[in-house]
């Protein structure tokens, strides 16, 4: 931590060993051990240094403050938060500070609650003890909110689920789920009578302070508190095991039978539309007992082969199967094929962040509307690059052709087409056609992007369950991993160049210049490397001082000379220099 603490690759192994520790004992169902280990935990002063870190420096709401405006962005402020941290500290917790933020491509606005700085930072250490032991626990199928998983999991679930057969779906979502749901039914599932579940309930209870005045809350977890997500999937724990109970006595069933949950939108797949409508109803009654209840505008049943509208779509991917005839050679197929797209909704909404980018940029220089379109392409296509998405790449390539020539044409409407062209797109290899500056900064193309199938991550593992190998190879392969980033991992064969430890899930990294810029280095891959954050700081640290003595001893060369011509006497010699004078 930059002015108190930087954890180290030793630190890290330590708090590894204390996540598998606890997650095979949770494994085991050894609750006394998981108890133990979960207090130690708690009590650490270096897992408080972490949470601390992470809070103040890494976060992008770091600067955010909650009611009693706090933030603790100084290394002399956080020193005093470390030592103030106590999960039984007796301490009334203070009500959160609600903001209220815009829903993408809606009227509507979504409520957040924000802790103080304190009490996220606590709630980041309670956390991290809660989610081992529940890691051990939670079901193959779901995938929101959880380390080592994500969308494309889920997406891959629901590909398997339906790939050799169609099938019905039950497409549904949760009303208000963060803000509906039941405490006492949460804490009962918590099933925990450590100082960590009382602390839980007091942040539950501690209400929302919302333009000066309090509200009282008697349901849900606030989102925007560092424990809500967990918190949310251990209340939706349960849901799998629920809708697999209609089918109890029917092995084939049960496995035809499909359940993915991503948070609080999930799907049930199954051939028979008599079993889909006995989920609904069984999910209905189930969710009714944590205070929730399904979103009836958001819940459809449809057939991903038949019927007026086929297909669904799930975390801005479109799932259909369409029918299909004879290969050319004769032979029939299995009369359909699944294929999963980016979703209408997704494509609208990526155009119209383009364009609004665009229309804001009508002054700016070339170079300024190159650096912000870039980021925004660059992370819509990582995310949809595991579908069939080459065509919609370069459809959308015509579209970014469109928006940016009328830019250009605003710009200079009394100049002539061919002149404009000139001067904004340029020739580089076999491409003719580059919006490019004058220093060579380029416009990336969607269909530049290569398509990369995603590798679902394997039934319950879990990045705490100690298989550091697995989650750094697959780590190698995620789709939201930059090319640059990647190529580097390969590279360092999954370890960071400073401390040698793997990288896994949830790490942060850093790319660094192994001879530093200052020093002469280049901006080559041979002078890369891939660090932990914390070990960045640390061989930034050793550049800096290498640097100063680098600069001492330049300028100690450039003022020898008149300190020689002063300091030493000047000598004679002889007219025939045999001797001195």
């Amino acid at each position: 931590m930059t002015g108190i603490w930087s954890p180290g690759a030793s630190w890290r192994g330590t708090y590894l060993r204390f996540f598998h520790r606890i997650y095979r004992a949770a494994q085991r169902g050894n609750r006394q051990l998981v108890r133990k280990l979960q207090g130690l935990l708690t009590r650490s002063w270096s897992a408080k240094m972490m949470v601390v870190r992470q809070v103040t420096q890494q976060n992008q709401g770091k600067k955010t403050a909650g009611v009693d405006g706090v933030v603790a962005l100084k290394p002399s402020e956080r020193q005093p938060l470390v030592r103030q941290l106590k999960v039984n500290d007796g301490k009334k917790v203070k009500p959160t500070r609600r903001v209220w933020i815009p829903k993408p491509g809606r009227d509507e606005k979504r409520p957040l609650g924000i802790p103080t700085i304190y009490d996220r930072a606590l709630q980041g250490l309670v956390k991290i003890a809660l989610e081992p032991e529940w890691e051990a626990m939670f079901e193959a199928n779901s995938y929101g909110f959880r380390p080592g998983r994500g969308c494309h999991d889920a997406i891959g679930s629901i590909f398997d689920s339906i790939n050799k057969k169609p099938k019905w779906v039950l497409d549904a979502d949760i009303a208000k789920c963060f803000d509906k749901i039941d405490h006492r039914a949460l804490l009962k599932k918590l099933n925990n009578s450590t100082p960590i579940r009382k602390k839980i309930r007091e942040w539950l209870k501690a209400g929302v302070m919302d333009r000066h005045e309090y509200q009282p809350t008697y349901a849900g977890t606030p989102q925007g508190g560092i424990i809500s997500p967990l918190l949310a999937n251990i209340a939706l724990h349960g849901m799998e095991m629920e809708v697999r109970g209609i089918v109890p006595n029917n092995i084939v069933k049960q496995q035809e039978l499909g359940v993915v949950r991503y948070a609080d939108d999930f799907v049930i797949m199954h051939k028979d539309r008599e079993v889909i409508d006995a989920a609904k109803d069984v999910i209905s009654k189930w969710l009714k007992g944590i205070g929730l209840e399904l979103k009836p505008e958001k819940t459809r049943i449809a057939h991903t082969l038949e019927g007026g509208e086929p297909g669904f779509d799930f975390l801005g991917f479109n799932v259909r199967q369409y029918r299909v005839g004879k290969h050319r050679s004769g032979k029939t197929q299995k009369g359909y094929k699944t294929l999963i797209k980016p979703s209408a909704k997704s494509i609208k909404t990526h155009k119209e962040k383009l364009k609004t980018v665009v229309d804001n940029h009508k002054a700016a220089p070339q170079a300024t509307l190159i650096s912000k379109l870039n980021p925004i392409i660059r992370g819509w296509c990582n995310y949809h690059r595991t579908v069939v998405s080459k065509e919609i790449f370069g459809e959308l390539d015509t579209y970014l052709w469109e928006i940016t020539w009328k830019w250009a044409r605003r710009r200079h409407p009394n100049k002539p087409e061919g002149w404009i062209a000139r001067k904004y797109w340029k020739v580089e290899g076999s491409r003719q056609w580059n919006f490019m500056d004058n220093k060579g900064g380029k416009l990336l193309l969607h269909s530049e992007t290569e398509i990369v199938r995603h590798v679902k991550v394997k039934g319950t593992v879990s990045p705490m369950d100690g298989n550091l190998v697995y989650w750094s190879k697959r780590l190698r392969k995620s789709p939201l991993v930059s090319p640059r980033v990647t190529k580097l991992m390969g590279k360092q064969k999954g370890k960071c160049g400073h401390c040698g430890m793997l990288f896994i899930d949830g790490d942060r990294w850093e790319i660094d210049h192994i001879l530093p810029k200052s020093l002469g280095g280049k901006d080559r891959y041979d002078n890369l490397q891939l660090l932990h954050d914390y070990c960045h700081q640390q061989k930034t640290r050793t550049d800096d001082r290498i640097e100063s003595r680098a600069r001492k001893s330049r300028d100690r060369k450039i003022e020898e000379p008149d300190e020689v011509k002063v300091s030493r006497p000047v000598l004679k010699t002889s007219r025939t220099g045999d001797s001195l004078a």
